[in-house]
């Protein structure tokens, strides 16, 4: 088994804001980037899908995206997730199916915290990995790439049901320190050493989960996948 870790959601860089999560329940509000390609008109995913939960964390939509549509990727509600470029090249040449994807975020906490939560939010277990311009179009409508006009290169993620969706509680996954054995570096957000330990590792230094050209690798994801189902998270197919 293989397994690949990839971080999204909005962040300051894109979207200029963060999901929502509550430190306490554990509860989150996923809220994707925004959609910077032409799509099909009848497809798009506009951002007022996910103002009524971000209202229950007593927020509203930033107004900047006010109006605009998301780059809704992965998408629960289908279980897909679509990538291009050297990502999509990775993905086709490590993962198969049977393999796994767990997604994170950097979640803004609406409890009192100087840092952002790093947390897995969601876990795929591959049924298969496609060309999206082979998917019909009566299936456009199921993944963000698919409901742009195609450039070559993407492919699509699907996940088996049943045990693969968003997680209904994150799984906070990251400390903020500067890398093992320099405690002079600068800090990031890394994965906790113990949960490194307990994963068997990365194929990136010490856990850097900041920003990656290269999606990081589980070096062991059966241990991975051990610990995820003994956490006991429920996985549901929807967005938010």
């Amino acid at each position: 088994m293989n397994a690949l870790l990839i971080r999204v959601g909005a962040d300051q860089t894109a979207g200029g804001c963060n999901g929502l999560v509550d430190s306490q329940t554990l509860e989150f509000v996923y809220i994707p980037i925004p959609e910077s390609c032409d799509t099909h008109d009848h497809l798009a995913k506009p951002y007022s899908l996910f103002g009524e939960a971000i209202q229950q964390f007593g927020e509203s939509l930033p107004s900047h995206l006010t109006g605009r549509n998301t780059h809704l990727d992965p998408d629960f509600e289908y279980l897909t997730y679509g990538d291009q470029g050297g990502r999509a090249v990775q993905i086709t040449s490590y993962l198969e199916p049977g393999d796994l994807v767990a997604f994170y975020a950097g979640l803004r906490d609406i409890r009192p915290n100087e840092r952002l939560v790093y947390a897995i939010i969601g876990l795929y277990v591959i049924e298969e990995i496609i060309d999206a311009r082979l998917i019909p179009e009566n299936r456009w409508h199921e993944n963000a790439h698919t409901r742009r006009r195609l450039a070559a290169g993407d492919i699509i993620i699907r996940a088996k049901r049943g045990i693969s969706g968003r997680l209904e509680r994150c799984l906070p996954i990251g400390s903020y320190r500067p890398p093992a054995g320099d405690p002079g570096k600068r800090p990031s957000y890394r994965v906790s050493s113990d949960l490194l330990n307990i994963w068997g590792g990365f194929n990136v230094r010490d856990g850097f989960i900041q920003r990656s050209a290269r999606l990081p690798q589980f070096l062991n994801a059966d241990l991975f996948y051990q610990w995820f189902q003994k956490q006991g998270v429920s996985l549901i197919e929807r967005n938010n």
